[in-house]
């Protein structure tokens, strides 16, 4: 089958086509191998697959553009050292579909906005920068210099620097990253959001003030040497599919695996690997040993029982708490008052479920502790991991062999980008190194933050949006507020790929910047140049593409960054911004005097396997915070009580998607086929609700802090294993109903996994003629509102 009848005929695809299958009892197989190898012949046909294969993520080749998962060191990767959404994302960006001039010509704006995010993705690589001027309906090809004359100039014009964002995404390089900071504070402004505002963020604040560092205190190999490894809030089997791998040699070198999600995902029940022989013909490896059906947002209260029964069986290591923790006595003491009711209603677990669980750490001697965004998207998010802390600083489970904090991050480089000075409220002494190397005062006042910086386009503060990569409308909150403020700009300029949904909701002026992808080759003035990321373990190496350039008219992003500032700042302060386009080793140079760690960064990170940037807590045991010990904090249980009749919906990927890119329609793990508009919910609730398993219903939300009711329409209900009062569905379809207000204390993440809703049978709810289908925002009949309260528990 063509490409072109590949996609035609699931263009054809429309929820119609659903259906539901009996979930999966395991992950991975030979199945996985045969999807890979579809998709990608598909997309890019035998040679480039082949090419792309054998470069994916090796010492010597390029990192793969998905996930954040780390590489095994050179010399033990597996010749195909991907997995299958890997592939998807490489064939994807390795496609021979191309999105010309001419398939702008043939489509208006609001036609392409018509259309499914899917459909848009399936139309190839953008090959020549385009724009849309006042009043225009298409995008029109533009030259380079008239593009980058048109943001210089807009720049220039506006009142204050603070008029304008910044925005990142997970993909940039860390070169890219670095000059795309350091434009934006010579220019005048730390507006400078990005992706993990949206996921990670509240691990970052909450690491920060707990150990003095926002990453993971473990490396790759401390897996192999763990005893017991807790996978809290994730689903590797989708999100981060090579971590199984790494799981499976852990649990046959002896450790016990604890999962702690609502759903039971069929990547921490059973693996197949499909490497190995017996993951394509045999049963594959059972990986968790106690699966712990956690309800949604109780996380805090479950992980303050486990520290309450480590208190009272004295199973605690006293001698690092004597010699490096701060607050131990009042966290003990907090614990100890723990009341049990409380802990089982938030929870949904039996005392006996989770005693069991505690006593697996009791057992053990080193413990991981992962989590990922089922963890980071509640209101409590950030006490929550602090509690992660506390249960492991109680034991020592910190600087050791075999223990340590995981934080898994979702997209490819975002830790890369923080490192990089990507972040709204960098540290005092970033600004400092930025102000030695470049001779200028950056700006020292706080930026904004992904939601500060929808409210700034909202309220008509920001007029200037500048996208480094990503999907913004469709990854973030309250999808129509988004997407109404983006509207009120006066200039959207997207860094791109592929056509994505932001590319249609459109400033006065919008510019699609086409750039080369991870798979592609860079060569500048100077020669042939490679970039640089960093995983989640800290470990940052180079990335080389071996592909030709999808169009003689791509830039690279770093190339376009800089000549992006070159058109808007020129010579102010005597960057020398051609230089650095032209050779990337230049930026390298101002990477190794400015960020902390990266001392000879050129050379180390162009060794195979690159370097590891060094982390106080993990190398001596050392927190560098005001107490300069690892600060152990008591907090409330909270947990988001809801009124009759409604649930706690949480947002989750498809497996057949990375963040808001839709591959196709098949979340085969779950049993989802041929549509996604589904809500997953228990049968005794479906009952009780008075509905029936496959009827349609809209999701409908009312959030205490405006006068709103959200509303996304025709969903299916599918009867499925999870806690009772507890609901699930795809984003980004369910973005629209997170308040843009509604975040998590201290790091301001949206709450995208405890929305209080209402499951509304189709037709029953009073709508206005001409509502936005998926995006609506109306006034609904009294008889359905409530005011869904947060309960503060103690």
């Amino acid at each position: 089958m063509s490409r072109r009848e590949h996609r035609d005929r699931l263009a054809d695809v429309d929820e119609a086509d659903l259906r539901i299958e009996a979930p999966r009892d395991h992950a991975a197989g030979a199945e996985a191998v045969a999807v890979s190898a579809r998709r990608s012949l598909v997309h890019a046909g035998p040679t480039r697959t082949a090419r792309t294969w054998l470069k994916l993520n090796q010492a010597e080749g390029f990192d793969c553009p998905s996930c954040a998962w780390p590489d095994p060191d050179p010399g033990h990767r597996h010749p195909a050292e991907f997995c299958e959404n890997g592939a998807k994302a490489v064939a994807e960006e390795a496609t021979k579909d191309r999105a010309t001039p001419a398939f702008f010509a043939r489509h208006s704006i609001e036609d392409l906005d018509a259309r499914s995010e899917w459909w848009l993705g399936q139309q190839g690589r953008i090959t020549h920068p385009m724009v849309k001027r006042p009043g225009d309906t298409h995008y029109s090809e533009i030259a380079w210099d008239d593009a980058l004359e048109i943001i210089g100039s807009t720049l220039r014009g506006l009142d204050t620097p603070d008029q304008a964002l910044f925005y990142t995404s997970g993909r940039a390089s860390n070169e890219a990253a670095f000059a795309y900071q350091l434009f934006a504070r010579a220019y005048g402004t730390n507006n400078l959001p990005d992706c993990s505002n949206m996921c990670h963020e509240s691990t970052s604040i909450a690491l920060q003030e707990s150990i003095g560092i926002g990453k993971a205190s473990v490396q790759l190999r401390d897996l192999y040497s763990a005893d017991l490894i807790v996978i809290a809030g994730q689903n590797p089997g989708t999100n981060h599919p090579r971590m199984l791998t790494h799981l499976e040699t852990a649990k046959l070198r002896g450790a016990k695996i604890l999962a702690i999600n609502p759903l039971p995902e069929a990547g921490l029940i059973n693996f197949r690997n499909p490497q190995k022989p017996k993951g394509v013909v045999g049963k594959g490896t059972d990986m968790a040993d106690l699966h712990l059906p956690v309800r949604i947002n109780g996380d805090l209260a479950l992980f303050q029982a486990f520290g309450h029964l480590l208190v009272e069986w004295d199973a605690i290591d006293h001698d690092f708490v004597a010699q490096h923790v701060h607050g131990f006595e009042e966290w003990r003491d907090h614990v100890r008052d723990l009341d049990w009711d409380v802990v089982e209603t938030t929870t949904g677990l039996t005392r006996e479920q989770i005693t069991e669980a505690a006593q697996m750490l009791r057992e053990s001697s080193a413990t991981i502790f992962c989590w990922a965004m089922g963890i980071t998207q509640h209101h409590n998010s950030v006490a929550t991991i602090k509690e992660i802390v506390n249960v492991a600083g109680a034991q020592g489970n910190i600087g050791k062999r075999g223990a340590g904090l995981f934080p898994v991050r979702g997209h490819s480089n975002v830790q890369g980008d923080r490192t990089m000075g990507i972040w709204e409220r960098v540290p005092e002494h970033f600004l400092d190194a930025l102000q030695a190397e470049f001779g200028f005062d950056p700006p020292r006042e706080h930026g904004h933050d992904t939601v500060a910086s929808v409210r700034a386009l909202r309220d008509g503060e920001a007029k200037v949006f500048v996208g480094l990569g990503g999907n913004f409308v469709q990854a973030a909150p309250d999808t129509d507020v988004t997407a109404k403020a983006m509207r009120r700009a006066d200039l959207t300029v997207h860094i791109s790929t592929k056509v994505n949904r932001s590319h249609l909701v459109t400033g006065d002026t919008a510019l699609i910047l086409p750039t080369r992808g991870r798979t592609e080759k860079d060569v500048q003035p100077s020669g042939e140049q490679w970039v640089s990321v960093e995983d989640s373990t800290c470990s940052v190496h180079a990335s080389r593409g071996p592909l030709e350039p999808a169009s003689p008219h791509l830039r690279s992003e770093t190339q376009i960054v800089c000549n992006i500032a070159e058109a808007t700042i020129g010579d102010r302060h005597g960057i020398r911004w051609r230089a650095m386009a032209d050779d990337y080793s230049v930026i390298r140079e101002h990477i190794a005097k400015v960020v902390p760690g990266c001392q000879s960064y050129g050379v180390n990170v162009d060794r195979p396997g690159g370097f590891v940037m060094p982390h106080p807590p993990r190398d001596t045991r050392s927190f560098e915070t005001p107490s300069e010990r690892l600060e152990m904090v008591a907090s409330p249980i909270e947990a988001l009580q809801v009124p009759p009749d409604h649930l706690i919906l949480q947002t989750m990927r498809s497996h057949d998607q990375f963040n808001t890119t839709i591959y196709g329609y098949s979340d085969r793990y779950r049993g989802i086929e041929g549509g996604r508009r589904v809500v997953l919910v228990h049968r005794d609730d479906i009952a009780r609700l008075g509905l029936d398993d496959g009827e349609t219903v809209d999701l409908v939300t009312h959030w205490e802090g405006d006068d709103v009711e959200r509303i996304a329409p025709d969903f299916r209900v599918v009867e499925y294993d999870t806690p009772r009062g507890c609901a699930a569905a795809y984003y980004p379809e369910t973005n629209a109903l997170v308040p843009l207000d509604s975040t998590a204390t201290s790091s301001n993440c949206p709450t995208s996994k405890s929305i209080v809703v209402r499951l509304v049978r189709r037709g029953d709810l009073k709508r206005p003629t001409g509502s936005d289908e998926g995006q609506d925002r109306v006034g609904a009949d009294e008889s359905h509102k409530s005011r869904p309260q947060p309960t503060h528990l103690s």
